[in-house]
C-alpha cells in the first residue's frame, strides 16, 4: 500500500510560527514515481521484469528505482558488475525511458576502466545519460573493499527541475548534499537495512528542511544474503512534510507531484540558504 499525500504550504514564515497545514498540493509540471520492490539476488533479468511491470501500470515524468536495482547490494562486484560501455541494465533503462516517455533513475554496479563503481544513472527519453558515482562507500558493510568512491557531485536538469543524485550512505553526510542554490530535488536511492529504518526517515526529512528542497528516498524491500529491508520509501517537501510514502514490506509505486512555484515562493519568502556557511569541498 502507498500513500500520495502531497501537502505544501507556500506562506510566509514569521517569528518561528509555522502556518497551519491543509492546502492540497497541486500538480504543476512534474510527477515522480517511487518504485519500491523486492530484488532478486544477482538476477538482472528478473528485476527488469518487475520494474517493467510496475512502470507499465503508472504514469509519471520520472521513475526512481532502488540502489543496485539489477542485482541487489552486491559488495563483491566480480562477475556481477556490468561494463560501463556495454551495460545491459543501462540499455534497458534507455529503452524503457523511451517507451514510457519518462526519465528513469537508479544505480547499477558498474566496472569502468578496471575499477568498480556504484553508479547512479539518470536516463532521459531521448537516450541521454547522466551518471553519478557514489561518493560515500559503506565501509561498515564492506563496500569500500572493491568499489571506488566518486569525486564529482552531479546535478541533472529535467523538465526545468534540477536533481541532485545521491546514493544510500551519502544520506548521512549533509555537507556533500548541501544545497548551493543549484538543485530543487535530492534523489536518494538506497538499500537501507531494517535495523536503521528510523534513521532513514529522519535523515531524509532533515535533508529536505535544511536544504529547502524536495527529497525523494527510494529503498528496496525483501532480503539478500546479508540484510533484510523494509522499504519505507518516502518523499518530503521543503517544510519537512511527507508528500508521498510506501508502507513497509510491500511492493509499491507511489507518486508525488512537484509544485515548483510554491517552492520558489517559499525560498524567496524565507531565504535560509542565503545565510548558509561558506565552504568548499
Amino acid at each position: 500500500m502507498c500513500e500520495e499525500i502531497g501537502r505544501f504550504v507556500p506562506k510566509r514564515y514569521f517569528c518561528g510560527e509555522r502556518p497551519a497545514c491543509g492546502l492540497k498540493h497541486k500538480a504543476i509540471a512534474m510527477r515522480i514515481c517511487m518504485l519500491q520492490a523486492d530484488l532478486a539476488w544477482h538476477d538482472a533479468a528478473a528485476n527488469s521484469q518487475t520494474f517493467a511491470r510496475m512502470i507499465a501500470q503508472k504514469e509519471a515524468d520520472l521513475f526512481v528505482l532502488p540502489e543496485m536495482w539489477p542485482t541487489g547490494f552486491a559488495t563483491e562486484p566480480t562477475g556481477v558488475a556490468e561494463p560501463a560501455d556495454d551495460s545491459p541494465s543501462l540499455r534497458w533503462m534507455i529503452s524503457t525511458a523511451r517507451a514510457s516517455n519518462a526519465a528513469l533513475a537508479g544505480s547499477v554496479a558498474t566496472v569502468d576502466d578496471g575499477r568498480y563503481f556504484n553508479r547512479f544513472y539518470f536516463v532521459k527519453p531521448n537516450g541521454s545519460v547522466t551518471h553519478y558515482d557514489k561518493r560515500h562507500l559503506f565501509g561498515y558493510g564492506g563496500e569500500g573493499r572493491c568499489y571506488t568512491a566518486g569525486r564529482r557531485r552531479t546535478v541533472v536538469e529535467w523538465h526545468g527541475v534540477r536533481f541532485l543524485l545521491c546514493v544510500c550512505y551519502d544520506l548521512r553526510f549533509p555537507v556533500w548534499s548541501r544545497n548551493r542554490g543549484d538543485y530543487d530535488v535530492a534523489l536518494y536511492v538506497a538499500s537501507w537495512p531494517r535495523p536503521r529504518q528510523d534513521a532513514w526517515r529522519w535523515l531524509l526529512r532533515a535533508r529536505a528542511i535544511e536544504n529547502q528542497c524536495y527529497v525523494v528516498g527510494v529503498n528496496r524491500i525483501g532480503k539478500d544474503p546479508a540484510c533484510d529491508y523494509s522499504g519505507m520509501s518516502c518523499a518530503f517537501d521543503a517544510w519537512g512534510q511527507t508528500v508521498a510514502r510506501c508502507e513497509p514490506n510491500q511492493e509499491c509505486a507511489a507518486t508525488l507531484h512537484l509544485d515548483m512555484p510554491a517552492l520558489a515562493q517559499f525560498r524567496n519568502d524565507f531565504p535560509v540558504l542565503k545565510d548558509a556557511d561558506e565552504f568548499s569541498l
